[in-house]
């Protein structure tokens, strides 16, 4: 049995193929960050998920693709726990950009490869290789234009008073706002990045408001400066997305992105279709 997984900071995907590309199953577990989950954290969610627990010998391959494995150190760590937990399997664990490269893409064909979801990310794809320029940071220095990046703004817009009086009071109404909650879920509870995240549903859902409108071309701005215009042919070739946020907030990407004189090319919400068919195809 053949594991592949697509997981972002909030969830991830999984599909079981057997030896000659038939589905056995999918589920969903929580995101399997190992930048902000401990190894109790990680292995918990696994064994908590039946399909997958029940057959875990059975695997004999796993690909792991996932937010937060992008350094030696973090493949290692993640690794490492699944190679306990699936005995049997060869695991090979690498970044989620690799997911969205093979899911959006096809070998040989050049272009620019984009997340935006609960975190973001970019990278350049000659074809055969992937080619990044900046390494992540996490979620508290960059992440531009993402889930996280959008929610952190909406927070310290109403803590300072710059958003709205109209829209801060629906605000208010939507989510418990008091100080020690909000800093409860950042310093002491797992995943903070997820939980800014989950503003962002506020401004989608708000997205014809001014300040909204606003907010989000500015964050979309912000990631083209910072994350796609470092690439010398970033006005030549594709510019592809993935993500919750591209996908919800696709009118508002194109026409950044057309402003900017690129060349929009796939915006896909979920990867994991993508990369089964990938699999498939080098089984």
């Amino acid at each position: 049995m053949i594991l592949i997984v697509d997981s972002g900071a909030t969830k991830a995907d999984w599909i079981a193929l057997d030896d000659n590309g038939e589905k056995l199953f999918n589920t969903q577990t929580l995101g399997l960050s190992p930048e902000v989950l401990t190894r109790e954290v990680i292995e918990d969610r696994l064994a908590n998920n039946f399909d997958i627990s029940k057959r875990k010998e059975e695997v004999k391959q796993l690909f792991f693709y996932g937010a937060g494995c992008g350094t030696d150190r973090m493949k290692r760590f993640l690794g490492e726990i699944f190679k306990e937990f699936f005995p049997n399997a060869k695991v090979d664990v690498r970044e989620d950009t690799y997911a969205a490269i093979y899911s959006t893409t096809t070998i040989g064909k050049q272009g620019i490869v984009c997340i935006l979801g609960t975190g973001s990310n970019c990278s350049y794809y000659d074809g055969h290789q992937l080619f990044q320029k900046v390494t992540s940071l996490g979620y508290i220095l960059m992440d531009d234009g993402s889930g996280n990046f959008f929610g952190r703004k909406l927070l310290r817009d109403y803590y300072f008073h710059k958003m709205p009086q109209d829209l801060g009071i629906k605000f208010s109404k939507e989510y418990n706002l008091e100080a020690d909650n909000i800093k409860e879920h950042l310093y002491k509870q797992p995943n903070p990045n997820t939980y800014l995240a989950t503003f962002a549903r506020f401004m989608i859902e708000n997205k014809e408001h001014p300040y909204c409108k606003g907010v989000i071309q500015k964050g979309f701005q912000q990631f083209v400066n910072n994350y796609i215009m470092q690439f010398e042919l970033a006005t030549k070739v594709p510019v592809h997305f993935v993500g919750s946020i591209a996908h919800y907030l696709r009118e508002e990407l194109t026409t950044v992105i057309e402003n900017n004189d690129l060349v929009l090319g796939v915006i896909r919400q979920r990867p994991i279709e993508g990369l089964v068919e990938f699999h498939k195809e080098n089984l």
